[in-house]
């Protein structure tokens, strides 16, 4: 049981360091642009790729540097010639662009790397145990993505709020004409924040393309629980994000290893009512729920608390 508990514990932390690495990039596309990305899972989608493509060429930390770059110029790209011209339209308008922008990027993976999934490995470098937990070894590279997540949730809130470049974009999304008065480019501003937010999403595509599966479909299997994060935390609150990742992370991962139900609890049904409906809720396990419970959490906090956790923008 020890060993149970110790193990999820790591692998939900890691999880929910994964949906940060994610969630943080459409977090500050949000909190600075107020557009809600539909086709941000999409970018960490393509990050992997690049990245797989990159590290067969060059290896794996090269590509680790050059995929965000490629990434984030093609968000940029996205923002100024997309997304710049359909803002005048409304956030409708940005929702289904992007919304479309999504399915594009789909096809065009499949029709370059095929649906099959690519052959992405972890770098030799990295590849051994690092420590050894009960009977279990926990593999090195499981604790870089852990060391770049923090690494990347530390040094986003010092740019944000400490440095000259964080207080401008911050004062340009209020007050778009007096920044442009002092003689700084609102639009390139703009363009640049939603670069560094897909360049992000690149980011957790080429460290978890290793550890998880590199396919076509990766974005639509991460993308819904990605707003889950979003939503919890709170819509453009950067803090908000990794609380909210690290909860829903170690929930999923102790909810897949628990295999307890009602009828282990509170013992099997009286035989009146074992041909029912109630008896297969009766024995359903708690393992086979897991995928739903961060959706029941966005459920309850949409309504208990709609702004989320750290959220002052009601959602």
């Amino acid at each position: 049981m020890l060993e149970l508990i110790v193990i999820s514990t790591l692998n939900g932390i890691l999880f929910g360091m994964l949906l940060f690495l994610m969630a943080s990039g459409l977090t500050v596309i949000f909190s600075m642009l107020g557009v809600l990305n539909f086709a941000h899972a999409s970018f960490y989608m393509l990050g992997a790729f690049f990245g797989f493509q990159i590290s067969r060429w060059f290896g794996f930390w090269p590509a680790l540097i050059i995929a965000p770059l490629l990434a984030g110029l093609l968000g940029a790209a996205v923002e100024r010639y997309g997304l710049r011209h359909v803002h005048k339209n409304g956030h409708v308008a940005e929702l289904l662009f992007t919304f479309g922008l999504a399915f594009a990027i789909e096809e065009i993976v499949q029709i370059i790397w095929g649906k099959s999934p690519a052959d992405f490995r972890v770098p030799e470098s990295l590849d051994f145990p690092a420590f050894t937990v009960f009977s279990t070894n926990y593999p090195a590279y499981k604790i870089f993505m852990l060391a770049a997540s923090i690494a990347i949730f530390v040094g986003l809130l010092i740019a944000l709020k400490k440095t000259r470049i964080g207080l401008i974009v911050q004062a340009a999304l209020t007050h778009p004409h007096m920044v442009g008065h002092l003689g700084h480019n609102v639009g390139r501003v703009f363009m640049m924040v939603f670069g560094v937010g897909t360049a992000l999403a690149a980011v957790a595509g080429v460290i978890a393309g290793p550890a998880l599966v590199t396919q076509s479909n990766m974005a639509a299997l991460l993308g819904p629980i990605l707003f889950v994060v979003v939503v919890v935390g709170g819509l453009g609150s950067l803090p908000g994000a990794f609380i909210a990742s690290l909860l829903i992370g170690l929930i999923q991962t102790f909810a897949v290893s628990m295999n307890g139900s009602l009828a282990e609890v509170f013992g099997p049904l009286s035989p009146d009512y074992a041909r029912t409906w109630l008896a297969d809720i009766w024995n359903v396990t708690v393992a086979q729920i897991a995928p739903i419970m961060p959706y029941v959490l966005l459920v309850l906090i949409l309504a208990f608390r709609p702004m989320g956790l750290m959220g002052t923008r009601d959602t």
